[in-house]
């Protein structure tokens, strides 16, 4: 099993291209033994301290292998959609992990 946390940010004005684009990557990560177990929309009373920036959205996921999240990143039906990724997303941050 791996875990996957990603911070997003997002551009100003670019809500809704990103909603598009997550209303069809987020399906994906189950055809490829994957599970969303966290989508967090924090607001600004959620950060009790920070030293960079707040994240538009916080995502944890878990695939039950890496050539199954490797295989959710080549989806062909998801790559058509990265333009709307590209369009809405200013940065990304991914770390990776096991349970421990």
């Amino acid at each position: 099993m791996i875990y996957i946390i990603q911070l997003i940010y997002i551009i100003e004005g670019q809500e809704e291209v990103f909603d598009e684009f997550e209303h069809i990557a987020i399906p994906t990560i189950s055809r490829y033994n994957g599970r969303l177990l966290l989508r967090i929309r924090p607001d600004d009373n959620a950060f009790i301290e920070h030293h960079m920036d707040k994240p538009y959205e916080i995502h944890l996921v878990e695939f039950d292998s890496q050539q199954d999240f490797e295989h959710f990143k080549d989806d062909g039906e998801r790559k058509k959609f990265l333009h709307l990724k590209a369009q809405s997303i200013k940065a990304s941050i991914l770390f990776q992990g096991t349970k421990l």
